[in-house]
C-alpha cells in the first residue's frame, strides 16, 4: 500500500477547515431546513459515511475524491454524535467535551502502543488506517462539543470563538516552526482545533443575526463551502501536488 493520507500542505488545511464548516452547516441543513430531524439525519449520514469508508479502505493509495468525501461525511457524523448526546440525551457540553477528549486520548494511546507511531505519513496498513479514522471521528465530535461550549455555554459568541481557536492554531504553528515542537504533536493539536474553528465560522455565517450570526442560512453557506471543496479536490486530483507516491514501510 502507498500512504493513504495526503501530504500536509496548505491545501490540506484549507479543505479541512472547509470540511469542518460544512460538517456544522450541512447537518443543520438536513436536520432543520429539510426536516429530516436529528435522528433521521444521523441515520442517513452514517450510512453515507459507511459507504465512503468502505470505498476508502478498498483503495491501496490516496485518491483525493474518495478521501475528502470521507472527511466531509465524518465531519457531519461527528457533529451529529455530539448533537444527539446534547439535544436528545441531555448530556452537558462540559461532559461531552471531556468524554470525547478522553476517547481521543485513549485512541492515541492504543494506536501508539500497537504501532509505535502516530505519524500520518505511515498510514500504509489497514490497522493504522482504522486507528486514523477512529481518531478523526473523535476529533470532530470533540471539536463540535468544544466549539459549542465556547460559543454558547460560555456565551463568547461565534466570531470571538473563531478568533480564539484561530489564535490557538497560530500558536501551535509558531511553537512548531520557531521552537521545535514535535511535528506529530503539532499536527494533531492543530487538527483538533480546526474543528471548532470551522464550526464557529459555519455558525457565524449561517445563524440568524439575533443569535450572533450573519444570517446567510445553512443552505447558502453549505453550498458555497461544498463548491469550494469540490473545486480544490478537483485541482488536487488533476495536479497530484499532495500525493505521496512511494510506499512507506511500517515501523
Amino acid at each position: 500500500m502507498l500512504n493513504k493520507v495526503p501530504e500536509v500542505t496548505l491545501y490540506f488545511w484549507v479543505i479541512k477547515i472547509l470540511a469542518t464548516t460544512v460538517g456544522e452547516t450541512f447537518a443543520d441543513y438536513l436536520n432543520d431546513t429539510l426536516g429530516f430531524g436529528l435522528g433521521g439525519t444521523t441515520w442517513v449520514m452514517s450510512a453515507a459515511l459507511a459507504v465512503a469508508l468502505a470505498a476508502q479502505f478498498r483503495l491501496s493509495r490516496y485518491v483525493p475524491g474518495v478521501y475528502w468525501a470521507a472527511v466531509v461525511l465524518i465531519s457531519v457524523v461527528g457533529t451529529l454524535i455530539t448533537d444527539n448526546l446534547t439535544d436528545n440525551v441531555g448530556v452537558s457540553l462540559v461532559t461531552t467535551t471531556g468524554v470525547f477528549a478522553a476517547a481521543l486520548a485513549v485512541t492515541f494511546a492504543a494506536w501508539f502502543a500497537v504501532e509505535r507511531t502516530l505519524s500520518i505519513h505511515t498510514i500504509v496498513t489497514r490497522r493504522r488506517e482504522g486507528f486514523y479514522w477512529l481518531a478523526i471521528l473523535f476529533t470532530f465530535a470533540l471539536g463540535t462539543a468544544a466549539g459549542d461550549l465556547m460559543a454558547e455555554r460560555l456565551a463568547l459568541g461565534f466570531a470571538t470563538s473563531a478568533l480564539i481557536f484561530a489564535g490557538g492554531i497560530a500558536a501551535i504553528a509558531v511553537a512548531h516552526f520557531r521552537f521545535g515542537l514535535n511535528a506529530v504533536t503539532a499536527f494533531w493539536a492543530a487538527y483538533v482545533l480546526t474543528r471548532p474553528l470551522g464550526a464557529s465560522i459555519g455558525d457565524y455565517l449561517s445563524q440568524a443575526r439575533a443569535d450572533g450570526g450573519l444570517g446567510l442560512g445553512t443552505t447558502a453557506t453549505s453550498l458555497v463551502f461544498l463548491t469550494a471543496i469540490l473545486g480544490t479536490v478537483a485541482f488536487l486530483s488533476v495536479t497530484g501536488v499532495d500525493r505521496t507516491e512511494r510506499a512507506v514501510e511500517p515501523a
